[in-house]
């Protein structure tokens, strides 16, 4: 997994918590299609096994599958709003599919899945229950999401319930206001860690305003280094290549990020109503999502485990990832 696939996927501790070790009913159709070659902007941000399409609620949405034979679905869900791809979290729990059946998509309007609005929580949210019900054979399944995919992962829980059996949240956040600690951190880290970055770029990553697909790509470039380890060198040629490898959708992040939708997001009251097995996993760097939120996250799910990574970032190093879900699965059976 290249970094970028990473950084897209990916103090007091709570009561239960433990400190991982360093660095190591709409109606659906069902298409597959194999194209001849693969598209090379995609190298790297897709399995290379197959590429599949299977229409939801409208929209045709790019998957991977992997543990067919498997009965109980694991769906795993991307980060970056209007930039994410599911390939480097597919990748990262792949591992798995010798239990489960593992489920990687792109939401409506990211990477290769269809430009087809509604851009919302509420459409995302309901597009993975039809997976579910579907590609998931309508068993309970294990979600994990991470950053913005665990904003819907959260969204999934508290709208359909009955629907899992696991919870998996890798930095992310139960609220919008969570901008706040970001803005802090950007503030005390930008000029050393990523100069060419502004607060005025930052501004619109947290707005409906970026202007074209163009202006996306480039303040996600100047604002890449953030997402490195504190003392980690950028590289800035492969940063600039991945950047031009990119799919980057700047009217979906703005509608993602509309007040309308973006104010709604806030389950911190319902948190409590999370019943089953929560597994809450952060960087102790996590400069975007705070790893207070994990902790906040993890100190009102009932049935939850905190995990916080010493040395990481945003990203959570896909081995620690890897071994921490495993080891919270088998810790709690369904």
């Amino acid at each position: 997994m290249n970094r970028r696939q990473a950084l897209q996927s990916l103090g007091v501790l709570s009561a239960g918590a433990t400190v991982a070790p360093a660095a190591v009913a709409a109606q659906t159709q069902t298409s597959v299609q194999t194209p001849a070659s693969a598209d090379p902007k995609s190298a790297g941000n897709s399995p290379s096994s197959d590429r599949r399409t299977v229409r939801i609620n409208g929209a045709d949405l790019h998957y991977s599958i992997a543990g067919e034979q498997n009965d109980h679905p694991m769906i795993v869900l991307h980060g970056g709003r209007g930039q994410g791809q599911h390939g480097g979290v597919f990748d990262a729990h792949r591992a798995l599919a010798d239990r489960y059946r593992l489920i990687g998509f792109d939401m409506r309007g990211h990477g290769h899945s269809s430009l087809t609005p509604p851009y919302t929580f509420e459409q995302i949210v309901d597009d993975i229950e039809q997976l579910r019900l579907t590609l998931g054979g309508g068993r309970k399944m294990v979600l994990q999401g991470g950053s913005f995919g665990g904003f819907v992962a959260l969204s999934y829980a508290v709208r359909y319930p009955e629907g899992l059996s696991h919870l998996i949240l890798r930095g992310t956040a139960p609220s919008w206001r969570h901008e706040a600690e970001a803005i802090d951190n950007f503030e005390a880290r930008a000029a050393q860690k990523a100069p060419m970055a502004t607060r005025a770029m930052l501004d619109k990553v947290f707005s409906p305003t970026i202007v074209d697909d163009e202006e996306f790509r480039l303040i996600m470039f100047a604002l890449a280094p953030l997402y490195l380890p504190d003392g980690a060198t950028p590289d800035y040629d492969r940063l600039l290549e991945q950047s031009r490898q990119g799919i980057y959708r700047a009217k979906v992040h703005n509608d993602l990020y509309e007040p309308a939708t973006w104010r709604r997001f806030d389950v911190v009251e319902r948190l409590k109503d999370i019943s089953v097995p929560t597994l809450v996993i952060c960087g102790e760097q996590d400069w975007i999502c705070d790893p207070a939120q994990s902790r906040l996250m993890a100190s009102r799910i009932p049935n939850s485990h905190l995990v916080v990574v010493p040395g990481a970032d945003h990203s959570v190093p896909p081995q620690v990832l890897l071994r921490e879900t495993r080891a919270f699965l088998e810790q709690n059976p369904h």
